[in-house]
């Protein structure tokens, strides 16, 4: 199937080469003509499955260029704000749409002047949309398109009741789409109390983690962390990494101690500039610097295809946050590898983690690493039941061995 069935307009066709896109992915497939004609739409959906372009394009098909303030994206993060940004200024390289990216970290001044010009879409993030309505620079009243992407993060960062004033602004007339990674009970009464009679779409990525990413766990340690991370970047063919780090103290910690090993890194997270920030993404996804420490806040706006290795420097507290994490990796049909350094006291985060994949990970060790004061999970343990698949599509249970380096027991 090309994009030219899809009954978009052939300026967005053009735009659709702008992006690079040859055919259309499934999220696409599935949802762009559900869009064009009107409906309200949910899709789950993960990061690196296309599902950006799956609402900008039929978005900007649906609204007239020069027409005045009437499609409006929400999203949680700058980052993922701006990557939206890049999507729509692509698509609508030829069509005449005006749009701005309204997002905390800089000045306001750029933002209103943008605004003032005119502008048919709106990008943004809660907090700042809300201040910039405050003062009275933005008219929401003639929106007739509403997207809520990454709505379960929305709801994990408690930006919630930011989002039911943003919609009490809106026309109650209106097209509302939502997409979301997971459909966690909290999401599904969104879509209950927001979209109207929603056409329902879910789709796999191209490779589920299970699939195509290699998962182990090494047993480690609290306090040899930073010792193992150093080592393995030292003897293993660790290309460019993904760090995560369950806090912003300990992304900085890990940063510098990276940076004494002489291993090019930088760190990312919520306590730094909008400029840091892209400053840091920007070197890493150049291949400038090698390895990139995030904290989960930040993570879904690291949409870099070339990721060799996740390594959850600290095991996740939730196990959506884990699928994430590792979904980073194995992109646009590459393998992967997902390394999780397990800690004693982070066993329940592991017990948890398993239930959801529905798989035991393998343990495995670095060879001529001096571990100390260890416990290792038993190697037959057992997988707990899960209560529902990753993705509800995709072949799942399929895993790899342990690449010769051990399936250890306990000690």
């Amino acid at each position: 199937m090309s994009f030219s069935t899809l009954d978009l307009e052939p300026r967005l066709l053009k735009g659709v080469e702008a992006l690079g896109y040859s055919s259309p992915t499934p999220i696409q497939r599935e949802a762009i003509p559900h869009i064009i004609k009107g409906a309200d739409v949910v899709g789950c959906a993960q990061t690196g499955t296309g599902k950006t372009a799956a609402f900008i394009l039929p978005t900007l098909h649906r609204i007239k260029p020069r027409g005045g303030l009437k499609a409006l994206i929400v999203t949680p993060t700058r980052e993922l704000a701006l990557q939206i940004g890049e999507v729509a200024r692509d698509a609508a390289r030829f069509t005449g749409h005006r749009f701005v990216v309204i997002h905390g970290g800089v000045g306001y001044e750029p933002q209103l002047q943008k605004i003032r010009k005119g502008v048919d879409l709106v990008v943004a993030t809660p907090g700042r949309l809300l201040d910039i309505q405050n003062r009275g620079a933005l008219d929401l009243s003639g929106v007739e398109v509403l997207v809520l992407d990454e709505a379960d993060r929305m709801l994990d960062m408690g930006f919630w009741p930011d989002v039911r004033r943003i919609i009490a602004l809106l026309p109650e007339k209106r097209q509302n789409l939502l997409f979301s990674a997971t459909m966690s009970s909290d999401v599904l009464r969104v879509v209950n109390s927001t979209l109207h009679e929603p056409v329902s779409i879910e789709v796999s990525p191209a490779s589920t983690p299970v699939e195509k990413i290699h998962q182990a766990i090494y047993p480690v340690n609290q306090m040899q962390k930073s010792d193992l991370l150093v080592a393995l970047l030292e003897h293993a063919h660790l290309e460019r990494v993904l760090v995560f780090t369950r806090t912003k103290h300990r992304a900085d910690r890990v940063h510098k101690v990276l940076q004494r090993a002489g291993v090019s890194s930088a760190a990312i997270h919520g306590d730094r500039t909008q400029a840091q920030r892209q400053k840091a993404l920007d070197s890493f996804k150049a291949g400038k610097t090698r390895v990139l420490v995030a904290t989960d806040v930040v993570a879904r706006g690291i949409d870099v295809d070339e990721i060799t290795h996740v390594i959850n420097y600290d095991m996740p507290n939730s196990p959506d946050d884990y699928v994430h994490r590792i979904g980073r990796t194995a992109r646009a049909g590459a393998e992967g590898s997902a390394l999780s350094f397990l800690a004693y006291e982070e066993n329940a985060q592991l017990t948890d983690i398993e239930r959801k994949i529905g798989m035991t990970i393998v343990c495995e060790d670095l060879e001529g690493f001096a571990y100390k004061d260890r416990i290792v999970p038993a190697a037959d343990r057992q997988v707990p039941t899960k209560s529902r698949p990753v993705f509800s599509s995709g072949v799942m249970g399929r895993r790899r061995g342990s690449s010769g380096r051990g399936r250890m027991g306990r000690r």
